[in-house]
């Protein structure tokens, strides 16, 4: 069982796109997951996915707070691996106990996860948490004990790029082979700041990729929610959010907020 969560993004009753609870996230990453898999067994494709989920921020998370994290992955390491060991035995068929794991690096907080089937060793699923750059030939050896016929997922990567891997070409070649030619989204739950605004990508199999702002600045109004691009296959590109956010919401945020300052008055201001 999940230790209680609080995930201040999941606030509101009107939002449609993001998960509003920790658990639906999960329930949403295992459904797409179970998706991608049918779709690439039917295709005969390699089953190598990555997935993204948000970590619920602890219960003593303060709004005040600047770094939620300051323990950086180490701190996250216990949250994200009940994640993902609820989601490895949600993709299992009929999972046989527990979900095993084992630290691959203490200093890069990377860890391998085995979820075992009871009905053929063929179902069991590994997943790698936390995977980054200096686990390059430990991916290449998980992925080589795994084999072609079992599903090996990468969660919270911490890398983008072949770039990310070094200047010189052969390491970037290393990787394409290793990694970036072998795997495909399944489930996806990122957030960042675009112009200066709080955007929210998922992807869904087989739907893809979905966006939306979230603006609360407006207390009457409460947490909204703005679709910005279609659902596409391929995961948008900052120019494109940043393009359809100014059509969107042609003020930014800041002027929205002297707006309501002005015809509110600060919120300190205001009656509670």
């Amino acid at each position: 069982m999940l230790v209680p969560l609080l995930l201040i993004s999941f606030i509101g009753n009107t939002l449609a796109l993001i998960p509003q609870y920790p658990q639906e996230q999960i329930h949403r990453a295992i459904a797409s997951l179970k998706s991608s898999i049918v779709e690439a067994k039917e295709q005969q494709k390699l089953l190598r996915f990555y997935v993204d989920f948000l970590i619920p921020l602890p219960i003593e998370t303060k709004v005040e707070d600047i770094d939620p994290w300051p323990g950086g992955l180490a701190q996250m390491y216990p949250y994200a691996e009940d994640i993902t060991s609820e989601i490895l035995q949600g993709i299992v068929d009929e999972p046989l106990g527990p979900c095993s794991s084992q630290v691959l690096s203490i200093s890069d907080c990377c860890g391998l996860f085995i979820q075992e089937s009871s009905i053929t060793p063929k179902n069991d699923v590994a997943a790698i948490l936390f995977p980054g750059v200096d686990q390059l030939e430990t991916i290449k050896q998980v992925n080589d004990m795994v084999g072609k016929s079992r599903i090996l997922i990468m969660i919270n990567k911490q890398f983008q790029r072949p770039v990310d891997f070094g200047l010189t070409p052969q390491q970037q070649q290393k990787s394409k082979i290793v990694i970036f030619d072998k795997f495909s989204w399944g489930f996806a739950f990122q957030e960042f700041v675009c112009r200066g605004e709080d955007v929210k990508l998922m992807y869904e199999h087989p739907q893809g990729w979905k966006s939306c702002v979230i603006c609360d600045e407006n207390v009457d109004l409460g947490i909204k929610e703005f679709d910005l691009l279609p659902p596409q296959q391929e995961r948008p590109t900052y120019d494109a959010l940043e393009n359809t956010i100014n059509e969107v919401l042609p003020e930014p945020l800041w002027m929205r907020k002297m707006g309501e300052a002005q015809d509110k008055g600060f919120k300190f201001q205001r009656e509670k």
